[in-house]
């Protein structure tokens, strides 16, 4: 079944389709970045089916530079991904980009979500219109334009929960009517991550249509049978870091890989290269709080407030809101949800081992999202953490895939 996914990011969703058993023929993001990500996740499965995945290894060990990698992946797999902003000026040029990338076949599936910042609270929050002129309110428009061209039997749309309250309800009921008047019935549902089996509690909605011709109705999720797991076992065969460190190379794990890790796709057994393990550096101040707030969290069992810090240590004049500027992520637990903010500090993702004293690493912060630990997020640290805070989780992706395929 061919797939069209669409706003893509770094690829959660498509990896998670991808693994079960769709076939991805069109990616469209208008970030560089994340482009290039998907690219390179493009020549991973290229090579990976020929067999000559050393070549990708070179790649990340940075033997070959990137153009040296791409020179090995057929123009025609690389123009799979379409960088552009799907606006009604570029729409008719992206169109003609993905039609040449599936050609005669038809499309089955169009997944993906539009960026969320105009939906989400704290977006709302921060501005002072509370993002009622924000265009990007009305990008699930150019979603459905897709939708009537390319007449998928099933789409599958991603976003945030502020997206049931924008404009108070008024932007949702709109999407529903609109879809509903391109051919499609819908149903949708809050579904939570971890009930995926995703080491991390991320609540997002999750919109269904399918043709109206189609008997078809949203899959029953709750009966997936994930096993319980923590913090712990998804960190286990990593080394030490301390903040500022990174590790790249090969054979830089300190164990094999777990049941657990080789279950969920996140390393599997052949898999020895340990790419990304990179941590920010940090303040002094900064490393003082995280500190003190593991050990807080460990003799405690508590999250602090920003206002007991020692005074001396409070460098924000608000101390009345936003008292939760400092998370630790629990060893014995799922990691609460880790956002895009991640790439402008680690402040909510403190790392809980005290030994360690830093923020978790773009591979922590990628597995936590179910990221196989063979994806690799093009450009700057930066830009790693922003694509993977923005992520669907390819775990949760995939149980999506399945019972949809499951249940056609």
């Amino acid at each position: 079944m061919n797939v069209i996914d669409l706003f893509a990011g770094a690829g959660g969703l498509s990896e998670g389709f991808r693994k079960a058993g769709f076939n991805i023929l069109s990616h469209v993001e208008m970030d560089q970045s994340a482009s290039l990500t998907l690219k390179t996740r493009e020549a991973f499965y290229f090579l990976k089916e020929k067999d000559k995945l050393h070549i990708y290894e070179d790649y990340l060990l940075k033997k070959i530079s990137r153009d040296e990698l791409y020179s090995h992946i057929p123009k025609d797999i690389l123009n799979r991904v379409i960088n552009a902003e799907i606006t009604d000026e570029t729409i008719g040029g992206i169109f003609k980009s993905v039609d040449k990338s599936i050609g005669n076949q038809k499309i089955s599936v169009i997944i993906g979500g539009p960026p969320c910042q105009a939906y989400s609270l704290a977006g709302r929050a921060r501005d002072p219109e509370r993002m009622l002129n924000d265009p990007r309110n009305y990008l699930y428009k150019q979603y459905i334009k897709f939708l009537s061209k390319y007449s998928p039997e099933i789409f599958v749309f991603e976003n945030v929960m502020g997206i049931l309250t924008a404009q108070s309800g008024e932007i949702f009921q709109n999407i529903k009517k609109e879809m509903n008047e391109a051919g499609y019935e819908i149903d949708y549902k809050v579904l939570n991550s971890k009930d995926f089996g995703v080491c991390q509690s991320r609540k997002r909605v999750i919109l269904i249509g399918w043709k109206k011709e189609l008997t078809f109705s949203y899959p029953n999720f709750e009966n997936i049978q994930v096993a319980k797991k923590t913090i712990r076992n998804l960190f286990e065969d990593l080394p030490i870091l301390k903040a500022g460190e990174a590790i790249n190379e090969r054979d830089g794990y300190t164990k094999r890989s777990t049941k657990y890790l080789v279950a969920d796709s996140i390393r599997e057994t052949d898999w020895n290269v340990l790419i990304q393990h990179i941590a920010r550096p940090n303040r002094e101040l900064d490393l003082n709080i995280y500190r003190y707030a593991v050990e807080k969290w460990d003799t405690e069992g508590r999250k602090i407030k920003y206002d007991e810090l020692p005074k001396t240590w409070q460098t924000q004049k608000n101390t009345q809101s936003f008292l939760d500027r400092f998370k630790v992520i629990p060893y014995d637990d799922v990691s609460h949800t880790v956002v895009a903010h991640i790439a402008k500090d680690g402040h909510y993702y403190i790392h809980p081992s005290k030994e360690q004293n830093r923020s978790i690493s773009v591979r922590e912060a990628a597995r936590i999202q179910s990221f196989p630990d063979n994806y690799y997020f093009e450009d700057s640290r930066t830009a790693a953490y922003k694509q993977i805070g923005n992520a669907v989780p390819p775990l949760m992706a995939y149980h999506l895939a399945k019972n949809i395929l499951d249940k056609i």
